[in-house]
């Protein structure tokens, strides 16, 4: 794997990231989700360490894809969830083999957002979705998870929504800001060829 990121960080953090970190907001999951065009009967959680985002969605078989392999374990161990050691930006995925992808709260973490987005498109079936949710840079309130989060030493890259929904777009995935806020959801579907 190259560029791990802050997967360091979050090796030492798993034992403790589920009592630390709030549920995901499985409702603005949802409401991403629900743009496909698609079935979801195969979703596909980057980033999804612990299955936090996973135990807020309901139906679809749930793969966890993490670089760091303490998260995974605990995804395994307490959450009994598929779940396998990669990098972002280079998926172990067959090309469009999953109708929906998932990153919450950690695409700012990933070290090359370029090839995880093309990594996505790729392994994402026609009419499949994307949800990401991430912190917006611009927000009073994510300007301090930026500077908290860079003062602990991650090397964090946070996008704006309007930023991450054109990178979506010229990877041949049809955006959608979803909601605002200091946390947002962007979503993007996978164009039919």
């Amino acid at each position: 794997m190259h560029g791990l990121g802050d997967v360091r960080f979050f090796d030492r953090l798993a034992p403790l990231y589920d009592l630390a970190m709030p549920p995901a907001d499985g409702e603005a999951l949802a409401a991403g989700l629900a743009h496909a065009t698609r079935p979801i009967d195969r979703l596909l959680d980057v980033g999804g360490g612990s299955g936090r985002a996973a135990a807020a969605l309901a139906g679809p078989e749930i793969f966890v894809v993490d670089a760091s392999r303490e998260m995974l374990s605990r995804a395994r161990r307490e959450r009994g969830l598929s779940a396998v050691a990669g990098d972002a930006g280079r998926l172990p995925i067959r090309d469009a083999s999953v109708d929906a992808v998932t990153i919450v709260d950690a695409f700012h973490h990933l070290p090359d957002h370029g090839a995880a987005i093309h990594e996505i498109s790729r392994v994402l079936a026609p009419g499949g979705a994307v949800v990401i949710r991430e912190f917006d840079p611009t927000h009073p309130l994510g300007r301090g998870l930026v500077a908290a989060e860079h003062a602990i030493g991650m090397s964090s890259r946070f996008r704006a929504p309007s930023d991450l929904a054109a990178a979506l777009d010229d990877a041949g995935l049809d955006p959608r800001i979803v909601d605002r806020g200091v946390g947002y959801t962007v979503a993007g579907v996978k164009r039919k060829i």
